[in-house]
């Protein structure tokens, strides 16, 4: 009996443990009041910064090369969205939306209509890249996901001359899933992919705070914490508890009362 209370303590030391690593693991949008922006850069110098889970805007012409940038930390999956309002009158047309990490390497995306075609007769088209998860660290070969900054960029592709410079507006949405434990590798970047955090000195790094002034709610490496220190404890007390039933059941009753003492 006293091994079954010693394990219903457990699960019920588990279910405290793991309540609020789930509650944490859930996405929470960093809002703090300010409005969206309601334009959109023509270069990665002049991408406009956008919060995770705040709606951008913008008006522009097909042809144009649309640009934001948000900022993504480890172990989360962003996901970017785009939907172009078109005008009453084109042929049809082929949007594209691509992102871009840090170091200004194209990131594929796991899934999602990163290119669609509007029919002449559409009124909008709806675009969406799912990346992979950030990773704390990678190797220099390797083109995975890394903590920084990510851009945004919008376009037309094949656009017939007759369809050239005709106004359009666009709207950009860029959210994270936290992945949690299951993404964690050893390892990590000494500084987070930021246009200008390398800067060596102060006036250099107020500079460049212009191309990147955001970073994730509660900081870089946020995401330090994971369930996966919660399942690595868990297991921890599981196999104690293993040891001490395995031991309650072989240890037997003690001497039998017919040997005596001295035997």
């Amino acid at each position: 009996m006293r091994v079954i209370r010693a394990w219903g303590a457990a699960l019920l030391a588990l279910g405290a443990a793991a309540g609020p690593a789930a509650a944490d693991a859930s996405p929470s949008p960093s809002q703090d009041g300010s409005p969206a922006p309601t334009r959109a850069g023509t270069s990665f110098r002049t991408a406009t910064e956008i919060e995770q889970g705040q709606q951008a805007t913008a008006s522009g012409s097909t042809g144009d090369y649309l640009y934001w940038s948000f900022p993504a930390d480890t172990g989360q999956r962003p996901t970017v969205r785009a939907r172009v309002k078109l005008p009453d009158t084109h042929a049809a047309q082929t949007w594209q939306i691509d992102v871009y990490d840090g170091l200004r390497r194209r990131q594929a995306c796991q899934y999602g209509a990163q290119t669609r075609t509007a029919a002449a007769d559409a009124s909008s088209v709806e675009l969406a890249c799912v990346l992979r998860t950030v990773r704390a660290w990678s190797e220099p070969w390797a083109n995975d996901p890394l903590p920084g900054t990510y851009y945004i960029r919008l376009t037309a592709v094949g656009v017939g001359t007759a369809d050239l410079g005709l106004p359009v507006g666009a709207e950009v949405r860029a959210d994270s899933k936290d992945i949690g434990g299951s993404a964690a590798v050893d390892g990590s970047l000494a500084e987070p992919l930021v246009p200008g955090i390398a800067s060596e000195s102060e006036e250099e790094q107020e500079d460049a705070a212009v191309l990147a002034g955001l970073e994730p709610k509660d900081g870089w490496t946020s995401g330090w914490w994971s369930d996966r220190w919660v399942w690595t404890a868990v297991g921890g007390i599981l196999a104690a508890l293993a040891g001490v039933g395995g031991y309650a059941l072989t240890r037997g009753t003690g001497r039998p009362s017919r040997v005596p003492p001295g035997a």
